[in-house]
């Protein structure tokens, strides 16, 4: 028999050195796949409760039509060159996002007693791939809220920017936002495994990371210790984006390469986490 020659042992060691790549790349474009078959299942419950989205965006327009209404006319928060009313609306659109994404791992627990967490755990989709598919359904939830306050905010007078570069920048911060909160409620959901329990944590959560954000007032208002709190409050990287991508005139305090990295970074570590973590649920 005639040895292979100089060429075919080189082709058989690339082909061998390119195998590990091909799996990798298999592996990859499957999670992917999976993601957003998790993430498509999530949309398609909100042909089931439209009402939900309405009924959560009550509340933002509350603060927007009545707080941003009394407060800018008082005119006693500054807010620089802008209105208190175009300064607010980037602050109530990441408000409710907020309570929507919060409020997220309860469906989990629901999902638990209805059996389907236990059938998704004995299936061989990743567990990132259900945490990141579920935060990034929270992030589409999050969208149609974006609509909603854009329109309020329009009517109102506020000074939207309507780049469309912008506006792509809104989506993605609020996404971002959404799936930063939805996973950290997933945590939740893990840790405390009942309705009531979380809906407790969730409820006493919402307020102090809404209040200690800059939401509805500057950084140069608040005391040093509520200063610092804010910028370990991720809550205040979305809203500062926002405010600078949504308003005209808007600008970034921090930056917006450092709201962005702050978002997605913190979006990463809680999926990590939240993917260790799921099993608990059931247990």
């Amino acid at each position: 028999m005639t040895p292979p020659g100089p060429g075919a042992t080189l082709s058989g060691s690339a082909e061998g050195a390119l195998a590990p790549l091909r799996s990798r790349s298999a592996l990859a474009w499957e999670f992917v796949y999976k993601t957003l078959v998790i993430t498509g299942t999530e949309v398609r419950k909100l042909r089931h409760e439209p009402m939900d989205l309405l009924t959560r965006a009550v509340q933002p327009a509350l603060w927007l039509l009545i707080f941003g209404e009394v407060f800018n006319k008082a005119k006693v928060i500054p807010t620089g060159s802008l209105s208190y009313r175009d300064f607010m609306a980037p602050g109530i659109l990441a408000q409710s996002v907020l309570f929507i994404a919060i409020f997220y791992g309860i469906a989990i627990i629901w999902e638990r007693d209805l059996g389907i967490v236990h059938k998704l755990l004995a299936s061989p989709t990743p567990r990132g791939a259900l945490v990141l598919g579920k935060a990034l359904s929270a992030g589409i939830r999050g969208l149609s809220q974006m609509v909603i306050i854009y329109l309020l905010a329009s009517l109102r007078g506020v000074h939207i920017c309507w780049n469309p570069l912008a506006l792509l920048g809104v989506m993605a911060a609020v996404i971002l936002g959404a799936a930063l909160f939805s996973t950290f409620s997933l945590i939740i959901a893990c840790l405390v495994k009942t309705r009531e329990r979380f809906m407790g944590i969730g409820q006493m959560m919402t307020m102090p990371l809404f209040f200690a954000s800059n939401a509805i007032y500057s950084f140069e208002m608040m005391p040093p210790w509520l200063q610092t709190l804010a910028h370990f409050n991720p809550l205040t990287y979305e809203v500062d984006a926002l405010r600078a991508l949504m308003i005209v005139g808007g600008t970034s305090h921090l930056g917006l390469a450092v709201d962005f990295g702050v978002l997605l970074g913190t979006t990463t570590v809680l999926v990590t986490i939240c993917a260790r973590l799921y099993p608990n649920v059931v247990r």
